[in-house]
């Protein structure tokens, strides 16, 4: 990262607007089961975090050291058209935004940055 940015971002958001807990129960499935693995080795890619307010929105949101290989990362996505994927076909729908954006700067708490799956829900 050059110092006058932080990083690269991508936002990729999906409605979830007339699904239910299984929709959310299967996407939560697919990101510890599957997407996780396959983003910890993306080149260029220096974090992603998969974010739901469940019955609204799923998203990925994505932060990449350089603007090429966001860019790049966009293109290949892009490229997929309205078959995005699991996600899109867990959810029945391609996503509803696709958008770049900078990442002005990040601030790592005394908590630090941990991975692995968010909250276990009943």
């Amino acid at each position: 990262m050059d110092g006058l940015n932080a990083g690269y971002g991508l936002l990729v958001r999906w409605s979830l607007d007339g699904t239910g807990q299984e929709t959310a129960a299967q996407l939560r499935q697919h990101v510890v089961g599957t997407s996780m693995a396959r983003f910890m080795f993306q080149d260029g890619l220096a974090f992603k975090v998969w974010r739901m307010s469940e019955g609204a929105w799923f998203e990925g949101t994505y932060v990449f050291a350089t603007e090429a290989a966001r860019d790049d990362f966009r293109e290949r996505y892009a490229a997929q058209g309205d078959d995005c994927g699991d996600v899109t076909a867990i959810i029945g729908s391609p996503p509803q935004v696709v958008e770049a954006y900078e990442v002005v700067a990040i601030a790592e708490g005394p908590e630090g940055f941990r991975c692995g799956p968010g909250p276990i829900t009943a």
